[in-house]
């Protein structure tokens, strides 16, 4: 059976609702106010429109967040040092910390949203999935820890939205500080005995 490829007014309102809502996200204070209406409206679609392009609000949100990824994925699977493959774990870890981190501080509130969103884990979803695998990929490479999947588990847990929200919120601390902080906390599980 031959994949149909979807029609071209299809693949459009597609890229007019994603458009719409990386908009309406970035600008929001609240982004749980937002309703799947608003961002119909905002491309010029139905809601029907919307529903059958993302099935619902976590689909919107999902497809948000992986377009949003793409360059940072990019970089991460064939860029060069410290990012790209081939470049030590000592090296490569505390860089796809950094890079997560940075990738959440510039998309807390879309971030937060969609690890809020409905009652799943965020360790199940797509994304979770292939940072851990990265990360365990990189600490198997290394002298470091025995239990790769775990240490790659511990580390990501300080990059959560929630964490990221709590920590770089009103009056918290520092881009800066925070990538410094999480950078030591790196290297200490890189040089565990």
């Amino acid at each position: 059976m031959t994949e149909r490829k979807p029609r071209k007014d299809a693949a459009r309102n597609r890229q007019a609702l994603l458009e719409a809502a990386d908009d309406l996200f970035g600008r929001s204070e609240s982004p749980e106010d937002l309703t799947m209406a608003d961002v119909a409206a905002a491309a010029g679609v139905g809601k029907g429109t919307l529903f059958r392009a993302f099935g619902d609000r976590a689909g919107l949100l999902r497809a948000l967040y992986e377009a949003r990824l793409e360059p940072v994925r990019e970089a991460v699977e064939t860029g060069p040092p410290p990012l790209g493959p081939g470049t030590p774990p000592q090296e490569r870890v505390p860089a796809l910390l950094d890079a997560l981190l940075c990738f959440k501080l510039d998309n807390r509130r879309l971030a937060l949203a969609l690890e809020e969103n409905g009652g799943t884990s965020p360790y199940g979803t797509a994304h979770y999935r292939w940072w851990h695998g990265v990360l365990r990929s990189a600490l198997e490479q290394g002298p470091g820890p025995v239990d790769a999947g775990f240490t790659a588990h511990a580390l990501l847990a300080a990059t959560r939205a929630d964490l990221v929200e709590h920590l770089a919120g009103p009056d918290g601390v520092p881009r800066e500080r925070l990538r410094a902080q999480l950078a030591d906390y790196a290297a200490r599980f890189l040089t565990a005995p």
